[in-house]
C-alpha cells in the first residue's frame, strides 16, 4: 500500500460520484469498516466515510493510519446562515461543535474535552485563499458549525447562529478537524452551499446544484495545495 499526501474526505457516496466519473483512472482501493478508499490522482486519494461526527472521525483516523497523509481536505455540501446562491463555495477558517455542551460542569458551551478547545482552526488559510483566487471562482470564508443534526429552519438553528456566529452548518468538519489536531495532520475544508437557513421565502435543499462545481474545484484545489 502506497502512502499519499492528501486525502479528500467526503461523507456521502453521491458527493464523490461526479469526481469519480470525471477520472477514468480512479478506482476503489479498499473498504475498511464501511469506509471506501479511492485512488484519484498522483498521491491524492479520496474517502467516503459516512454522515455524522462518528463516521467522519473514524474515516479520518483510518486514512491517517493507513495512508500516512499529511493533509485532509473535507469536501461536501453545507447549509448557510446567509442568503446566498446555492452552489456558493465556502472555505472554512475554523469549526465549532454546536452539539457539545458540558456547561453543567462549568465549561463554556462547545468546549471539547481532551483537546479542551471550542474552535478548531483550519491550516494554511492564506495559501488556501491564494489557491482559490487562482482557480478564479468566487467563494466565501467563514466558520463552520458541526453537529449530528441535519439543520433546518427554526429555533435550534437560530440558537446555533446566535451562540457561535458561524457562516455555515454541516455534520462532519469539526470531528475531522479534531482527529487531525490530535494526529498533527493539516486540515482544510471546502464546502458548497446546498441550502440557506435564513433569508429565503422558503426552505430548499438543492444537492445537484450544490455539487455542480464543487468536485472540479476540489481536485484543482488539492493539486495546487499539494504543489
Amino acid at each position: 500500500m502506497c502512502d499519499a499526501s492528501i486525502a479528500l474526505l467526503y461523507a456521502m457516496p453521491k458527493e464523490i460520484d461526479s469526481l469519480l466519473r470525471e477520472l477514468p483512472g480512479a478506482s476503489l482501493i479498499m473498504t475498511v469498516a464501511g469506509v471506501n478508499f479511492y485512488t484519484i490522482s498522483g498521491d491524492i486519494i479520496a474517502v467516503t466515510g459516512g454522515i455524522g461526527k462518528v463516521n467522519a472521525a473514524m474515516a479520518a483516523q483510518l486514512v491517517i493510519e493507513r495512508f500516512h497523509v499529511s493533509t485532509i481536505i473535507n469536501v461536501g455540501v453545507a447549509g448557510c446562515f446567509r442568503n446566498v446562491d446555492i452552489g456558493t463555495l465556502i472555505l472554512a477558517d475554523k469549526f465549532v461543535q454546536h452539539d457539545v455542551d458540558t456547561s453543567g460542569c462549568g465549561d463554556p458551551v462547545g468546549l471539547v474535552s481532551t483537546v479542551n478547545v471550542v474552535e478548531f482552526p483550519t491550516a494554511a488559510l492564506p495559501k488556501a485563499q491564494t489557491v482559490l483566487d487562482k482557480i478564479g471562482l468566487p467563494y466565501l470564508v467563514g466558520t463552520g458549525a458541526t453537529g449530528d443534526w441535519f439543520a433546518t429552519r427554526g429555533e435550534r438553528a437560530k440558537w446555533i447562529h446566535d451562540t457561535f456566529r458561524p457562516l455555515f452548518i454541516e455534520m462532519e468538519g469539526a470531528a475531522i478537524a479534531q482527529v487531525c489536531m490530535r494526529n498533527d495532520v493539516a486540515f482544510l475544508a471546502l464546502k458548497s452551499v446546498s441550502d440557506c437557513l435564513f433569508g429565503n421565502d422558503r426552505y430548499d435543499f438543492n444537492f445537484p446544484k450544490a455539487m455542480e462545481n464543487l468536485n472540479t474545484v476540489a481536485l484543482k484545489f488539492a493539486r495546487m495545495i499539494n504543489g
